[in-house]
This record gives C-alpha cells, structure tokens and sequence, in this order.
C-alpha cells in the first residue's frame, strides 16, 4: 500500500487554529499527494513530532485470514505511535510509506482526519453487515495526538448510534475522556475494552514504553472502566 493509495486528490484538510502551528509543504517525491497536510507543533509534548494530515478513502479494513486474529474487521485512526514501544510489532508498516521504520515511526504520526465521517458512512452502507470491530490493534487510537485531534468520539458515537459491536486496545488513559461514550455504547451493543500492561517496574518501563503512561495510571484505567460497568481486560505483553 502506498501514501497516495491513502488520500482523496480532492480532500482538504483543516489547516489548524494558527496556534504554535507550523504547516508545510511534504515531499512530493516521498508522499506522492496534494492532499496532505504536515504539521509540527510548539508544545514540549509534541516536540520532535511531525503530523501527516491526511483524508482516507477507507476506514474499515479487512484482516487477512492468514492473520489467525479472534476479528475480521479493523478500524485506525493513525498510522504511527508516541508510545515508542520498542518492541511494537507494527513498526513495519511505515515501510510502506517509505518512511522510517524506528524513530520514524515514533515521530511521522499519519491522521486520517476524516475517520468518523467516513467510518459512519461505511457503517451505513447496504454492503456493512454490523460485525465486530477492534481498535488499537495496529497502533493505539489513545496515543497524545488523540487529545489534539479528537478522533475517537466521532467514532464512537459511530459505533454507537449503529450499534455495531467494537473493542478497544490501548495503553491510553485518554479512553476515560469517552467513559460516557463507552458507556452509552454498552447499553446497545457488545464493548469490550483491553488494557495493555506488561509490567509495573519503573526502570523497564521507561525503557521499553518511553511515550507511555505509567503502569499504575493504566491500572487506575481498568478500575475506573470496570466501576463504570464496562468491559475490561488486562493484556499482560509482551
């Protein structure tokens, strides 16, 4: 798959409030596409982040079979992670793109602005039957570029008001932002909610997980969801 398979030629972007904001122009050669919009921000927490703001043809994608995954469907809002998990098994994705399958990865955070428009238009398509679909299964949807560009509640509203069946992956404590989404989500259909957390000693997470919240704070995530009467895991890897 490559960059200009991603993009509508006649798509726009936002071009953001002007705040601390720097718009350019991305590399023709590299990304192949007049629809893109990068952007750097001057805050301390996206420093050193580059984000590709793109609009997506599709939104729902299908898993290959080959894959052995428990699901089918998959939705990502983003392609690329702040986590800087060393050991993220997507890395390789952004191959595809051409861009760097290490810092890169943890740096060129591609958004797929127009997500929960066009996943509620797919949702509400002859062609969509209502099956499952997981989230975070590529790269975390509650990654810090989600607090800027707020995603995810346009797709859970989405999911819900088709009440189409979904789960959630994640290392995010931004998923409680949405508590009153998931909840209103659970009353119509399935939700299920899966919270990463590998380990709790502080040296090896700051050195495996360097962009994530704390393990005590992901754990305060299962409470907080699971007292709210959702449905939550704890996914204990790698």
């Amino acid at each position: 798959m490559r960059w200009d398979n991603l993009t509508d030629p006649t798509g726009s972007t936002d071009p953001g409030d002007g705040r601390g904001e720097h718009g350019r122009t991305p590399d023709a050669a590299l990304f192949g596409a007049d629809a893109v919009t990068s952007r750097t921000i001057d805050t301390p927490e996206f420093a050193g982040v580059t984000f590709h703001e793109i609009r997506a043809r599709s939104i729902v994608n299908r898993v290959p079979g080959a894959s052995r995954m428990p699901f089918e469907w998959t939705v990502n809002p983003y392609r690329g992670c702040t986590h800087a998990c060393v050991y993220c098994f997507a890395r390789n994705t952004h191959r595809y793109l051409d861009l760097d399958t290490g810092l890169g990865f943890d740096s060129q955070i591609v958004v797929k602005v127009n997500a929960p428009a066009l996943l509620r238009h797919q949702l509400g398509s002859r062609r969509w039957h209502g099956d499952h679909i997981a989230m975070g299964t590529n790269v975390d949807c509650y990654q810090r570029a989600e607090g800027r560009y707020r995603l995810m509640p346009g797709i859970l509203e989405a999911l819900r008001d088709y009440a189409n069946p979904f789960s959630i992956l994640t290392k995010g404590t931004l998923i409680l932002r949405d508590l009153p989404l998931l909840r209103q989500a659970a009353e119509v259909t399935d939700v299920g909610v899966s919270v990463s957390v590998g380990f709790v000693d502080q040296e090896l997470w700051r050195t495996v997980e360097p962009g994530t919240p704390a393990p005590e704070r992901r754990l305060d995530v299962v409470r907080a969801l699971t007292d709210a009467g959702v449905g939550c895991g704890v996914l204990m890897a790698p």
